[in-house]
């Protein structure tokens, strides 16, 4: 639109030459009225992207007072139980599934947002598979799963307790990890995850939220309902805003 305005307006003046304008409507004619059409397209474009921006920064807004609202409910319910759990130790997750040339049918759990008001624990790089996971578990069931990681970290202590453990319980009570991955997420003591669907009531990702312990006593209806109202949210928005 900048473009089309300083090269109508320079017509108008006559700048550089009226000479070369006068040339350049004879020779190549159309491009004026390009350029007119180029400028009026644009100029009824802007106010409308103008709207459209503005609708989105008001949809953000309101996305981020759910999960700060949610978040915020999250950490009263930590506080009340016995002894209560540090509010920096808290993570609030949003996973999205996504295909890749690796796993192009089914996908990937992809982490695309985190809340926390600590630096540490440092998030560690995941990106599960259906069954792998707490939400890869989730996304396998297609319901609400949470397991107490940090009692099955105390039972499990060597690699020969837990592949005994894995061929008699099944895989996923382990949550599909091999004994490598299991030591390396296992410092998440109570992990809790609700799928998010779409308007198909497909999975199309799931919010999760862990702790470094106190599995049973967060275990409760005020957790689920949280997370649950949280998932619905984001369902109906999308990912976009989170």
């Amino acid at each position: 639109m900048l473009t089309a305005t300083v090269t109508l307006a320079s017509k108008q003046y006559g700048f550089p030459s009226h000479t070369a304008w006068t040339e350049l409507d004879d020779q190549y004619s159309y491009a004026l009225i390009a350029t007119i059409l180029v400028g009026g397209v644009f100029g009824v474009a802007t106010p409308s992207e103008s709207l459209s921006r503005r609708h989105r920064g008001e949809r953000r807004l309101v996305m981020r007072r759910h999960v700060l609202t949610a978040f915020g409910q999250l950490i009263e319910a930590c506080a009340v139980i016995a002894p209560p759990i540090v509010v920096s130790d808290l993570g609030l997750h949003f996973w999205q599934r996504k295909r890749n040339c690796r796993h192009p049918l089914r996908g990937e759990l992809r982490r695309i947002a985190t809340y926390r008001l600590g630096a540490s624990p440092v998030t560690r790089h995941l990106r599960p598979t259906m069954g792998v996971g707490v939400v890869g578990l989730c996304w396998k069931l297609d319901q609400e799963v949470s397991l107490n990681v940090a009692a099955l970290a105390r039972d499990l202590v060597d690699e020969d307790a837990f592949d005994t453990f894995r061929a008699r319980e099944g895989n996923d009570a382990v949550m599909g990890f091999c004994w490598q991955d299991f030591q390396r997420y296992r410092h998440r003591g109570a992990v809790f995850a609700s799928p998010i669907r779409s308007g198909r009531s497909r999975f199309v990702g799931c919010v999760s939220f862990d702790v470094s312990d106190g599995h049973d006593d967060l275990d409760s209806q005020r957790i689920w309902h949280v997370l649950n109202s949280l998932s619905l949210v984001v369902g109906e928005d999308g990912f976009e805003n989170v």
